[in-house]
């Protein structure tokens, strides 16, 4: 049973907006790149890297994705109150 997570996200407005990078991620375009232009959340400084955390430290619909998911997936977009997040699975324990 995964425990804690680490994930990467970009954070944007618009489903569309999310539908547009997941189009660049699929053409081989890079993670952190796209989350260091394109992210609304502070973590974009860091490719959008979230580091390590557990159950309940996040909004249920992002931190159901990122338990449901498997390292090295990308997940998304998972809509939420701040908006629509494309997430990198970095690692699980």
């Amino acid at each position: 049973m995964v425990k804690s997570v680490s994930a990467s996200h970009i954070l944007v407005s618009s489903a569309r907006d999310a539908e547009g990078i997941m189009i660049r991620l699929s053409k081989g375009e890079e993670f952190a790149a796209l989350a260091k232009r394109f992210s609304k959340c502070p973590s974009k400084s860091k490719g959008g890297n979230l580091g390590w955390f557990g159950k309940g430290d996040m909004v249920p619909e992002f931190e159901k994705a990122c338990f449901e998911g498997k390292v090295g997936e990308v997940v998304g977009p998972v809509k939420t109150e701040f908006g629509y997040h494309i997430i990198l699975i970095n690692g699980q324990k």
